[in-house]
């Protein structure tokens, strides 16, 4: 008899953009209310969603396996793409140990 009041969220894939917009303002403000607070793993949660949020609003085809590119906020730590999954790109840091990963492709940068 009780109403299931939790709400679901709503994946980012199926956000448009202005809603994903708003989730990364959202996401950004609470990151920084963490970070006043020192609360750091609570911030880093955040910036993490809200890169994979901005993933969302960039083309998956405009990153090629095979590049390289630099991280987001880690100068001169790169990235090279073995392949891309969605919004992912699978490869692995270049000063790295040479193991696999993914990340959100809001988080790496063209070389210019």
């Amino acid at each position: 008899m009780g109403v299931n009041n939790v709400q679901q969220e709503k994946r980012y894939s199926t956000m448009t953009e202005h809603e994903l917009k708003q989730e990364i303002a959202q996401l950004l403000e609470k990151g920084r209310k963490a970070e006043q607070m020192g609360m750091v793993s609570e911030y880093a949660v955040l910036e993490r969603k809200a890169a994979m949020a901005r993933a969302y609003l960039l083309d998956p085809s405009a990153f090629k396996p095979g590049e390289i590119y630099e991280l987001e906020g880690d100068p001169g730590e790169y990235f090279k793409i073995d392949y891309m999954n969605g919004v992912f790109a699978w490869g692995y840091r270049l000063k790295g140990d040479g193991k696999e990963e993914a990340l959100p492709i809001s988080m790496l940068k063209w070389l210019k």
